[in-house]
């Protein structure tokens, strides 16, 4: 299963590495090695299967109904090697890596839904804040059955992600069945440039409350901004708390996840990497700077859910393990995978996974997710309740193992916002945790027993 978001085509939950550090010098090269590793095959194997493969390529050429189109064909061999590697590596043609570049600046066009494809069927996964579909009242987990009137049933993800692509300000209109609601919904949308600010915030009395998006290139300077903003506001007063909203954050790029993180940390690790081999692990670090010396003895409490996934959870993942945060809310996605996007020039990129992560502590959340310090449920209307909750990493068919993977294919539920703040019972709770309005746990959280 991909996920994508509704734009140029453009991917999400990918992580693009920045230069890497040295791993720590304590880690033998064995426990870097994937379990499960296979003997490597003898090559004279190997060239017998690429001949076999040729052998049926050039019969496809030759004896095929109609004439094929020969460039095609190859790009399909080569996405279906990848995706049967895991759910995240792919084949990106020339378009699509243009697009997901572009996606990955904070700026592009489309409508603004994360969508996935779940046994044929395109489903919502979440809109995106201040999009046309955001406005229009698509929800998370909605059907897309039919674009323009037309069914779009036996069409790959990337075919329906093509269709609802456009030229902006051209209209477009979505047909969705919605659980619990007997007849489809139609939406009528305009495309439109979608600028995703990366960092919103506000002030509930004297607590400052930061809503990160997504890690785009434009997530630590919305939080710098953010920070500097707050600040001002209060005529250079520091806030009572900070709550660090990263409900249905899907992820972004991890050097900006580092880069986040090291805003409320002095010091120490904030993720590693381990690949199949010793030189393709790392160890990204945190650093004293003016940003962590303003904020490094507020309050904070991280909010996480179903939809926290990737560099959103390597953020919640370091906060925790530092004792630095509260994390409140439901359990996160759970990708633990880091995927290199590697450039094959004029013919595209390939998207491959090369390592897993882990938390400071050593903990890998592949398939697993970070679970928060409290567990806080979203009140969500009568309407919309036992259709908020979605599924996670482990109920991707073909995922990698992780290793304190629990089975549990349910992770938590996906964030829902009511127009009145005084409903969303999880950043409520966050606000009266800083404000010592809830006794049990301590403020900071007690280390584990």
């Amino acid at each position: 299963m991909l996920t994508k978001t509704i734009r140029a085509a453009a991917l999400s939950l990918v992580l693009l590495l920045p230069t890497p550090m040295a791993f720590a010098q304590d880690t033998p090269a064995d426990e870097t090695a994937m379990e499960g590793d296979a003997e490597p095959r003898d090559p004279l194997e190997v060239y017998s299967d690429l001949n076999l493969f040729g052998e049926i390529f050039d019969r496809i050429r030759s004896e095929y109904v109609d004439v094929p189109d020969e460039r095609e064909l190859i790009r399909a061999a080569i996405q279906g090697m990848l995706t049967s590697l895991d759910p995240h590596s792919g084949y990106l043609p020339p378009a699509d890596y243009s697009d997901m570049r572009e996606d990955t600046s904070g700026t592009f066009g489309g409508l603004g839904i994360e969508v996935t494809m779940e046994e044929g069927i395109v489903k919502v996964v979440s809109p995106i804040d201040d999009t046309p579909a955001a406005e229009a009242g698509i929800l998370a987990n909605d059907l897309i059955i039919e674009i323009d009137g037309s069914p779009i049933q036996g069409l790959t993800l990337d075919d329906a992600v093509e269709r609802m692509r456009g030229p902006v300000g051209t209209e477009i209109s979505l047909t969705v069945m919605r659980e619990g609601v007997e007849e489809p919904l139609m939406f009528e949308l305009e495309r439109d440039i979608i600028a995703l600010q990366a960092v919103r915030w506000s002030l509930e009395d004297d607590v400052a409350v930061l809503r990160l998006a997504r890690f785009s290139e434009q997530a630590f300077i919305g939080l710098e901004n953010a920070i500097a903003d707050i600040y001002e506001e209060r005529d250079g007063e520091a806030p009572s708390g900070i709550v660090l909203d990263l409900r249905n954050n899907p992820g972004g790029l991890v050097d900006q996840s580092v880069f986040v993180a090291d805003a409320f940390l002095k010091e120490g690790a904030v993720v590693l990497t381990r690949g199949r081999l010793p030189n393709e692990s790392s160890r990204y670090d945190a650093k004293p700077d003016a940003l962590d010396q303003r904020i490094a003895d507020v309050p904070l409490v991280v909010l996480i859910n179903g939809g926290s996934a990737s560099a959103a959870e390597i953020v919640a993942g370091a906060l925790q393990d530092h004792k630095r945060a509260t994390l409140v809310g439901t359990r996160s996605f759970g990708k633990g995978s880091v995927q290199s996007i590697i450039s094959l020039g004029q013919d595209g990129a390939m998207r491959l996974t090369t390592a897993r992560y882990y938390t400071p502590n050593n903990r890998s959340i592949q398939a697993a997710g970070i679970q928060p310090d409290i567990v806080v449920t979203q009140n969500v209307p009568e309407e919309l309740q036992g259709r908020d909750e979605i599924l996670g990493e482990a109920a991707l068919e073909g995922h990698i193992a992780g290793e304190n993977e629990n089975g549990e294919a349910t992770v938590g539920s996906s964030v829902y916002v009511p127009p009145e703040k005084e409903d969303d019972t999880q950043l409520q709770y966050a606000i009266g945790l800083i404000k010592g309005e809830e006794v049990n746990p301590a403020f900071p959280p007690q280390p584990e027993q």
